[in-house]
């Protein structure tokens, strides 16, 4: 049953992949046998994923991309080779309520969470109707993107923004074989909102999950190779929550 979620003979892009899920990801898809390449802004951290990768036995290309950015995300795809499977993964957040949201900091959300996971999508499908084959985009929502958080409002707007992008990429590029589907985590433990989650507020939210825990990273690495794999090829425009539950909780 492993063969079925090989990811041998495909190289992956993975976005945000200096920290984080992004990071994770790529570990996880080199170890079921994917090249990589690795974009994000700081290619310092990158070079960490890439030695890792390698350490694997696979290739590892970096790439600086900042997503947020259309003309470095166009820059990026001249200089990478070819992919078969595009993990959106890069993001961000900023906490506050809307009266208070500054223009700035409404637009780094949308640029980087929306707008970045367009840009991004965008390239990788004009490349492979081009070149006349398929291919395979996995976007990374959130629950968030479901259900709703407080003072989260940029942030919860991009990522419900994302769920249905990729509904909508789905059912464009069915004809031209090219899949798109999301994944929406719930509350993982990352470097981003570590101190949150130990805080009272944090562990507060904590409770609220039917599992009453975060998620450990591991427990993405399924959903992740389900849907980058072609063990997932008759699934498109689908967004799997990772949440333990947490979208069932009661109101």
């Amino acid at each position: 049953m492993t063969d079925l979620f090989s990811m041998a003979g495909k190289r992956v892009l993975v976005t945000g992949a200096s920290s984080g899920f992004g990071a994770h990801f790529a570990r996880v898809l080199a170890g079921a046998g994917a090249d990589l390449v690795l974009a994000a802004r700081r290619v310092e951290r990158l070079e960490e994923t890439a030695e890792a990768v390698r350490a694997l036995g696979r290739e590892a290309t970096v790439v600086p991309m900042d997503v947020s950015d259309y003309a470095s995300v166009k820059v990026a795809f001249e200089a990478m080779p070819p992919v078969q499977v595009v993990i959106n993964n890069a993001g961000i957040n900023r906490i506050s309520t809307t009266h208070e949201m500054s223009e700035g900091d409404w637009d780094a959300v949308l640029d980087t969470n929306l707008k970045g996971v367009w840009a991004v999508a965008q390239q990788a499908i004009q490349r492979w109707i081009a070149e006349g084959q398929g291919g395979n985009i996995i976007n990374i929502a959130s629950v968030l993107g479901l259900r709703v958080g407080q003072q989260l409002g940029a942030y919860t707007a991009s990522k419900a923004a994302v769920v249905q992008m990729t509904k909508s990429i789905a059912l464009d590029y069915a004809r031209y074989g090219i899949r798109c589907n999301a994944i929406c985590p719930g509350y993982f433990e990352t470097e981003i909102n570590r101190d949150w989650l130990h805080s009272p507020a944090g562990e507060k939210q904590i409770k609220r999950i039917p599992f009453r825990r975060v998620g450990d990273m591991p427990e993405m690495s399924g959903p992740l190779l389900l849907l980058a794999s072609d063990a997932s090829s008759y699934m498109s425009g689908a967004a799997v929550p990772v949440d333990g539950a947490h979208l069932c909780s009661t109101l």
